[in-house]
């Protein structure tokens, strides 16, 4: 009876508590009414071009048609619909973009036609009471946009995660798209394209959810549901596409003397620059997943660790003991090398053995990712283990051959400097480690490690740029 209501308050604390972030996540991700309209969200880029210096003399521009050159579909489940996956007002966007940055002076030619037809009307009603005035003429562009949106890739990384037990769990899915965007700078003077910019957005999609199913008592069944799933925009992120590329056709443009920044506004003009230089810099090392190589991976790596090590063999009773040992690593790639582990500690069964043990092993290694500073490792080989004495070099008794394999991670601090962390499995080929030979399966061991590590020597760098100082242009 006891352990009923104590199962049945635990089932009720559970579904309180899912309860609880069910109604959080009803209250801000699910809006129970009408929402009056708003004016539009600001991106990061917007605040980026509101920020920018003042510029000495704005710039004329035409923008003809910046266009949707995809030709990509929304992706649903069972295919694809009618709807594109790229928003049709691009044009519109750009105009927008081009005068938050306060450096040019939009004209109007996407639609003029419908211009030129109100100006005749507007002459002839003119004409009819005012003899002899005239409409001024139209600004011309000293520059025409055009470029586009030219690629939308669904499902550039997907992923997630889950874990459920005994009926009650939680998962997690994302999806990570990407648009790109060019635009380009024409002299309307020599056709001469001055400039092309090229910028990319993800667009971000995640899902949650959280469940329980599970029976009180007999014939009482209690299930509970809730999640929520959020998802970029994608108007949004062409938006800052858009914006991103506008600000780099204004800096790229300054740099190459195109135009410039108000005299009083050098200094502030220069700090721009610099910043974009580093953000470009940093960029051309970057890869399509975003990922950036931090270090240069090190030829060799020697480690010192302390760890535990657990029985698994003939006897009930499973103890933690302590081991230590130490291992040289040499890459033959950035990503593969071989290993050479020396370790020792103490195999026990509470109340039946405690032995000392020693083993040498060699292993093949990955750095999964050794360009980075935490970077996964795997690693399995063969190796031998031999009982010990008082010391681990006092070996004792046959020695045996032995595989094992595991899996780790390792932080790289410094250049030099390190920590790495590994579980491996040992696998004897021998019933006699505990001194006990029975049944029919082999004794074998765990083995979790910490220790300290030093990298000696290092691969060349991945993708790093050469970076040049710029040369001054002749004087005229």
């Amino acid at each position: 009876m006891q352990s009923y209501l104590a199962r049945a308050v635990q089932a009720l604390i559970l579904s309180s508590l899912i309860g609880l972030l069910s109604g959080c996540t009803a209250y801000f991700h699910q809006p129970t009414k009408a929402r009056r309209a708003r004016l539009g969200e600001e991106t990061p880029s917007t605040t980026t071009l509101h920020q920018l210096p003042p510029v000495k003399e704005k710039i004329v521009a035409a923008v003809y048609k910046f266009r949707d050159l995809t030709g990509q579909y929304k992706q649903i489940e069972s295919g694809s619909t009618f709807s594109t996956a790229v928003t049709q007002g691009t044009t519109n966007i750009l105009l927008k973009a081009l005068e938050e940055s306060g450096w040019f002076v939009a004209i109007e030619r996407e639609n003029i036609s419908n211009l030129l037809n109100e100006r005749k009307i507007v002459r002839s009603s003119v004409a009819q009471f005012k003899e002899g005035e005239n409409l001024p003429p139209l600004l011309f562009a000293g520059i025409i946009l055009e470029g586009g949106v030219v690629s939308y890739d669904a499902n550039v990384i997907t992923g997630g995660a889950g874990l459920q037990y005994f009926g009650a769990g939680a998962a997690t899915q994302y999806r990570q798209d990407r648009v790109t965007v060019y635009l380009r700078a024409v002299s309307t003077k020599s056709g001469k394209i001055l400039k092309t910019i090229y910028t990319s957005k993800t667009i971000l999609s995640q899902t949650v959810n959280a469940t329980l199913f599970r029976y009180v008592s007999f014939k009482r069944l209690l299930e509970t549901e809730t999640g929520f799933t959020t998802t970029e925009p994608g108007q949004m992120a062409v938006t800052e596409a858009i914006e991103k590329a506008v600000e780099g056709l204004i800096i790229e443009g300054t740099k190459d003397g195109l135009w410039s920044a108000a005299d009083k506004s050098m200094g502030a003009m220069k700090t721009v620059i610099d910043a974009y230089d580093k953000d470009k810099a940093v960029m051309s090392e970057t890869d399509v997943f975003g990922v950036r190589p931090e270090v240069a991976p090190p030829f060799l790596t020697l480690s010192a660790y302390t760890g535990i090590m657990r029985y698994y063999g003939d006897y009930a009773r499973r103890t933690y003991k302590g081991a230590y040992g130490a291992s040289l690593d040499f890459h033959i790639t950035p990503v593969v090398g071989i290993q050479l582990n020396a370790a020792t500690g103490t195999l026990a069964s509470e109340g039946a053995f405690s032995a000392n043990i020693t083993s040498l092993e060699g292993n093949l290694i990955f750095r999964m990712m050794p360009y980075q500073r935490w970077t996964p490792l795997l690693y399995a080989g063969a190796g031998v283990v031999s009982r010990a004495g008082s010391s681990a070099l006092d070996l004792q008794g046959a020695s045996y051959l032995q595989a094992q394999a595991g899996a780790g991670i390792q932080f790289s601090a410094s250049k030099v400097i390190g920590f790495r962390s590994t579980l491996s499995y040992n696998q004897p080929f021998t019933d006699a480690l505990d001194g006990r030979v029975a049944g029919t399966r082999n004794d074998y061991y765990l083995r979790g490690t910490f220790g300290l590590v030093i990298h000696v020597g290092r691969f060349p760098a991945k993708n790093r740029p050469v970076v040049t100082k710029p040369v001054a242009a002749p004087k005229k």
